[in-house]
C-alpha cells in the first residue's frame, strides 16, 4: 500500500499531534496510509506549496482546503 510521501516532514503530525498519539495514529491510518489524496494538508501542499498550509488545518478539513484553493 502506498504511503504519503509528505509524512516524514508533516508539521501536523510531528508537532501538533505529538501529545495525542492515539488520535494521530487514527488520522495517519486514514489520511497517510490510505487516502492521502483526500487529506486537506496534502491537497494544499500539492497545489500551492507547504508554506501555504495553515498550521491549524486538520487532515479531515477538505472543504476548508478547497475554499483556500478557490480563494488563491
Amino acid at each position: 500500500m502506498a504511503h504519503c510521501e509528505l509524512i516524514e516532514k508533516c508539521v501536523f503530525f510531528n508537532g501538533h499531534m505529538a501529545d495525542m498519539p492515539s488520535t494521530a495514529d487514527m488520522l495517519k491510518n486514514l489520511y497517510c496510509q490510505q487516502d492521502f489524496d483526500k487529506c486537506a494538508r496534502y491537497v494544499i501542499v500539492k497545489e500551492m506549496g507547504r508554506e501555504k498550509v495553515p498550521a491549524d488545518l486538520f487532515p479531515n478539513q477538505i472543504e476548508k482546503a478547497r475554499s483556500i484553493l478557490k480563494s488563491a
